[in-house]
């Protein structure tokens, strides 16, 4: 399983991107930074987009991506709750702001927009997808994807803490998460429900109590003008928990 990040931040700008995974080249999670990192073939290459909740930022590329679809006169299919399916209808893809992708063209909507229920496993493009419900002030999801191999990561998408029955139905062997602000902003982080370094080093004392081990842990959703505040932090977490902590930048690439 190849993972690519092609957006790891919160906040577009020259050097980063929303945040945006790309798996194997055919399973996009989440949009923020879809359509600026690929090619239009790229684009129509993907066979699902997985979205994790209604943000701006993790939705953005939705409505220019099926326009591409559109143009070439195919579909693509995104998967998630009805919240998002909502969000998009109403506010993206209404007939004001964009076309209406959900319906359009009548007889074969570029837009194939299917629901997950949480804890309900989807066969998606050949991977195995389990939504889990994860802490934030919104519907959000966060996904558990394994490849037929059976390599499985786990992406949080935004959440704050309070994890632990997520924990209890996972089992990756890589745990993307998202960790926003230092710890310095804990207060606006909790009430906003994202995490900080010291934040995410509870959650890990949790998952290890419960699981017995540590995956591979990788943080993406950095506010990029506090991420070397961050960077120091995470080292320390790192310490502390005895496994190495990456920090994703756009571009960067795991084999699983």
């Amino acid at each position: 399983m190849n993972i690519r990040f092609l957006g790891a931040h919160n906040i577009e700008s020259q050097e980063t991107g929303c945040i945006c995974l790309l798996i194997d080249d055919v399973l996009a999670i989440d949009a923020g930074a879809l359509t600026s990192s690929l090619s239009f073939a790229a684009q129509r290459a993907l066979k699902a987009v997985l979205l994790t909740h209604r943000h701006y930022d993790h939705i953005r590329d939705i409505p220019v991506l099926a326009m591409n679809f559109y143009h070439s006169g195919t579909s693509i299919n995104i998967y998630s709750t009805n919240d998002v399916r909502k969000a998009l209808s109403s506010h993206l893809l209404n007939g004001e702001l964009y076309s209406k992708f959900l319906e359009r063209p009548e007889e074969n909507p570029t837009v194939r927009f299917t629901i997950v229920e949480p804890y309900s496993m989807e066969l998606i493009a050949g991977y195995s997808v389990l939504p889990v419900p994860v802490n934030h002030p919104v519907t959000t999801v966060g996904y558990q994807v394994t490849s037929p191999e059976g390599k499985a990561l786990f992406y949080t998408a935004d959440t704050g803490p309070g994890l632990e029955e997520c924990w209890q139905h996972v089992s990756p062997q890589v745990l993307i998460t998202e960790v926003t602000l230092p710890d310095r902003f804990s207060e606006i982080a909790l009430e906003a429900g994202h995490m900080t370094p010291t934040l995410l080093k509870q959650e890990m004392l949790i998952f290890r109590k419960i699981k017995g081990y540590l995956p591979e842990i990788v943080t993406v959703h950095m506010s990029p003008e506090l991420e070397d505040e961050i960077k120091i932090q995470i080292k320390d977490v790192a310490e502390t928990l005895g496994t190495p902590i990456t920090i994703a930048y756009e571009g960067m690439q795991l084999e699983l």
